[in-house]
């Protein structure tokens, strides 16, 4: 049975994780950090931290891959709409010669894209919200979709 300090603990490394809103990395640092302290005192502490930066490990892969189609779909499409010219008339913009419809495939690719990050980091809050209410009720608790980098 887990004790108040290890339930804190391990809450405590799940809620880490939003530190990235603040700090550029947070997500990564601050577990890493609370884990290595704390992996070999208590297997509790060990199973969360680990549980907490295999998420986030997984979560830089799906986004580098959401990146790596989105970024060359939407740079293409712009590179090859160049010669646009856009016009500035009283608070409007108005962009002509860009075609729609020659990209209308590569530019629903690329938004696709856009939208699994944008649900990606939606369902990332809420899960470690859950991750960590589970952590405080004592429970183990393993994230949805994860890749196991660090066994």
């Amino acid at each position: 049975m887990e004790n108040t300090s290890e339930k804190n603990t391990a809450t405590f490394t799940h809620l880490s994780t939003l530190s990235q809103y603040i700090i550029p990395f947070g997500n990564y640092i601050f577990p890493l950090i609370i884990w290595t302290n704390y992996k070999d005192k208590s297997e509790f502490v060990d199973h969360h931290g680990k549980q907490t930066l295999n998420f986030q490990l997984s979560l830089l892969l799906y986004t580098l891959i959401l990146a790596l189609i989105a970024i060359p779909i939407f740079l293409t499409v712009f590179l090859q709409n160049i010669p646009m010219e856009a016009v500035f008339n009283d608070h409007d913009i108005h962009i002509r010669n860009f075609n729609f419809q020659a990209n209308i495939g590569m530019l629903s690719v690329g938004i696709t894209a856009v939208v699994l990050f944008g649900l990606l980091k939606f369902a990332e809050f809420f899960l470690v919200i859950y991750a960590s209410i589970k952590a405080s009720n004592g429970e183990l608790y393993k994230y949805p979709l994860t890749i196991p980098f660090i066994k």
